[in-house]
């Protein structure tokens, strides 16, 4: 699983701090005369408080941040302590804990979440540490000087200023580098040359691995968790283990089961919500609640997909136009909605009706997919899976505004056509509860 490679750190540094809040409160108890043994379901309650405040405030993405900043980490760890202390304090006073309970007292709680705020800026500084001394490329890719720039940028966007594999020139002649065991990539444009057989043979007999195009893409799979559609060939995703032509397997029913009473539960338990939000709209200016617009679904068939409207009345009165950042079209409430995603709820309809799934790949509208496809290649096979209320691009990056964004959007849908299963979509599902929470949509 290449996703779950890149969250071992998080898991180790979540498991370190559980450890570090166990070892805090046996010394704070222990000066205050107190034992835990008696108070264990309260430390795991306390545990697991500061690892879900501590997922919802960031602290564990400080992993993943091309550069940290004191200050971030400060902040970060601070006001999960912070939180923590008042919910600690606040589970005391709901459950009326009697005196010898020490755990719960503030007395315990600032001590304890302090001494942990401490031991988790040292973990997070030690795991960054050891992924920057471990993250040095065992790959040389092997490039003709017009795909260098492309190659860069991809790299670029993900991981900033760590250091990108060495691209090295195309050339015939035996040459020597000084990472005898590192493995090449060759470009698409280096594997269509005339006498690339004669390359990879001086290069294989120097003690490096030669991959073709397909190891540009694993190299993607692997390090950025996303595809680039430049990188990658028709036939090399068409014949990915995910794409068999197989109607219906365990794992889809299983899906399409779990869609379905999903959907059901989240409308009963979110209806209030969007009768209030139905509301807002219809008291903001008077228009239509509930907006339909065509979009491209499974194997390209088109659907009406529903939506709390949004922008205001008759936002486009020609042809279609992407949503900017600032869009002077969306209302305030209409902001607040997406920003939180309430606006996407009347979609668990289209779930319902099989239009959709939960998770997969953002449904695009059909007048805008006929540029999309002219300009940026494997555009279409987004469309071998149904498409998504939630999706592995949206919970990496905000909405798409341009042929730019939507290259970038599919190199991360080209991600999940490989490697989509049940622990995928459990972590997108995590991550979009997640940007709800924090009210971190656009």
């Amino acid at each position: 699983m290449n996703w779950g490679r890149h969250r071992l750190p998080l898991a180790l540094a979540a498991g370190l701090d559980a450890a570090g809040l166990i070892a805090a409160a046996i010394t704070v108890n222990g000066l205050r005369q107190n034992s835990v043994g008696n108070q264990q379901l309260l430390l795991l309650a306390l545990v697991l408080i500061y690892l879900s405040l501590g997922w919802l405030f960031g602290s564990y993405t400080l992993l993943k941040l091309t550069r940290l900043r004191w200050i971030q980490l400060l902040l970060r760890l601070g006001i999960t302590s912070g939180a923590s202390i008042v919910a600690g304090a606040l589970l005391g006073w709901l459950l009326r804990v009697p005196q010898d309970i020490t755990l719960l007292h503030r007395g315990s709680l600032i001590p304890m979440f302090s001494l942990v705020s401490f031991w988790s800026a040292l973990v997070r500084l030690g795991l960054r540490q050891g992924q920057h001394l471990s993250s040095q490329p065992a790959w040389q890719i092997v490039a003709l000087p017009q795909e260098v720039e492309a190659i860069t940028k991809e790299w670029r966007r993900s991981y900033g200023n760590n250091p990108l594999p060495p691209i090295l020139p195309f050339s015939s002649t035996l040459w020597e580098r000084d990472s005898p065991n590192a493995t090449i990539a060759l470009s698409s444009g280096v594997a269509d040359e005339a006498n690339v057989q004669q390359f990879c043979q001086q290069v294989v007999g120097q003690g490096h691995p030669v991959l073709s195009l397909a190891a540009m893409a694993a190299m993607a799979e692997q390090e950025l968790q996303r595809i680039p559609p430049h990188w990658v060939g028709d036939q090399w995703l068409l014949f990915s283990s995910r794409i068999d032509g197989t109607k219906s397997t365990f794992e889809q029913q299983l899906k399409r089961f779990a869609d379905v009473l999903v959907s059901l539960v989240l409308l009963v338990i979110t209806s209030p919500v969007v009768a209030l939000a139905a509301l807002l709209v219809r008291m903001q200016d008077g228009g239509a609640v509930i907006y339909r617009q065509q979009r491209t679904g499974l194997m390209g068939q088109s659907f009406a997909v529903l939506k709390l409207r949004t922008m205001v009345p008759l936002a486009e009165t020609g042809s279609a136009l992407w949503a900017a950042e600032q869009d002077a079209r969306i209302t305030p409430i209409g902001q607040w909605l997406r920003r939180t995603r309430l606006d996407e709820l009347p979609q668990l309809i289209n779930v319902l009706r099989g239009e959709m799934s939960l998770i997969g790949p953002r449904p695009e509208r059909p007048e805008l997919e006929g540029q999309l496809e002219a300009e940026i290649p494997n555009y279409r096979l987004r469309h071998w899976v149904r498409p998504g209320l939630s999706g592995w691009a949206q919970v990496n990056m905000p909405y798409t505004s341009s042929i730019e964004d939507s290259e970038l959007k599919l190199s991360y849908d080209l991600f999940y056509l490989r490697n989509a299963g049940l622990w995928l979509d459990l972590l997108i599902m995590v991550k979009t509860i997640k940007i709800v929470l924090k009210a971190a949509g656009r």
